[in-house]
């Protein structure tokens, strides 16, 4: 690891705005149908760089032990999750519509 990489990450630690960011974001949770009926959640409207939406895919799919994705800044996982997902999400600092 570069010297430049920790500071980063000392950085983004440090950074206060990161949970006011976050609350500030209206993320949407949607159920999607696919390939022979089966139901994919997709979680939009995450303003974040992708590292970490990357973090929070892997996050919420072992909360919810289920498999997924992302693609084009939205996080899809397999199955419904609506009933789980919105508190999972407020855990981590999101507001949910």
């Amino acid at each position: 690891m570069r010297e430049d990489d920790s500071l980063d990450e000392l950085l983004d630690e440090l950074d206060g705005h990161d949970a006011l960011d976050k609350a500030q974001q209206q993320v949407s949770i949607t159920v999607d149908e696919r390939r022979y009926g089966k139901a994919v959640t997709l979680v939009s409207g995450l303003d974040i760089p992708e590292s970490k939406i990357e973090s929070l895919a892997s996050s919420l799919k072992s909360s919810l032990a289920a498999g997924g994705t992302v693609s084009d800044d939205t996080i899809e996982l397999q199955g419904d999750h609506r009933d789980r997902l919105p508190e999972l999400l407020q855990d981590h600092g999101y507001d949910v519509e």
